[in-house]
């Protein structure tokens, strides 16, 4: 009998001190899975952030702060220039009004519109303003002169921004023109100032400069 108890003593005692690890283990299981639960939504808050920052970095859009001055719809917005050849599309920007003029006297809005894939500088009314008021007057009275300038301010590709980082270009007119910059501030010719940068026409990159390019 004394050997039957201390039997049974044993396997209560056996029992009683693997209850608590049995219940230890099954506590230990639920803490990870409750612990995978805050890693797994941090994995996707991690993926969903990181997103954006994969998409791709494109050259279609505008840049410059004489962009805000262009009409937000219309002919004359950047939409509305899209869908026009580039002499037309000029025509519709009030800012461009003098280098329409010039091209009108110079006889090249057909050249321009009917051309493929160009890049144009186009001055401003204000970059025409720095020219004296005697020296506009008599360029935009000799046809031949005009033309040159005009032309100079073409080159004969699509330009991106980045192609304009450190570039050298041929122009219509034959003379080579010089670019500079990144991000957003192009300078051309190290004179003329980009203040409305990658306008798209049906026909033309377009880059808007605050200064009249001079062919050599």
């Amino acid at each position: 009998m004394n050997s039957m108890k201390i039997r049974r003593i044993a396997i209560a005692v056996a029992a009683a001190v693997a209850l608590p690890f049995s219940l230890a283990a099954c506590s230990d299981s639920g803490n990870d899975t409750k612990a995978a639960a805050p890693t797994t939504a941090a994995a996707e808050t991690t993926r969903e952030a990181g997103t954006p920052s994969e998409a791709p970095v494109t050259d279609d859009q505008p840049f410059g702060p004489a962009c805000a001055g262009v009409p937000k719809e219309g002919a004359g917005s950047f939409d509305g220039m899209a869908k026009d050849p580039v002499a037309t599309a000029a025509s519709n920007n009030p800012a461009l009004s003098t280098l329409v003029t010039a091209v009108k006297k110079a006889g090249l809005v057909d050249t321009l519109n009917n051309a493929e894939n160009i890049t144009v500088f186009a001055p401003t009314n204000d970059a025409f303003a720095k020219i004296p008021k005697a020296d506009l007057d008599k360029v935009l009275a000799d046809k031949a002169t005009l033309t040159k300038i005009l032309t100079y301010h073409v080159v004969g590709q699509k330009l991106t921004p980045k192609q304009l980082e450190n570039g050298s270009f041929e122009t219509l007119q034959k003379g080579m023109i010089t670019t500079t910059g990144s991000g957003e501030s192009y300078k051309v010719n190290d004179t003329a100032n980009v203040v409305c940068g990658n306008v798209k026409t049906a026909n033309a990159n377009v880059y808007i400069i605050d200064t009249v390019l001079m062919p050599q």
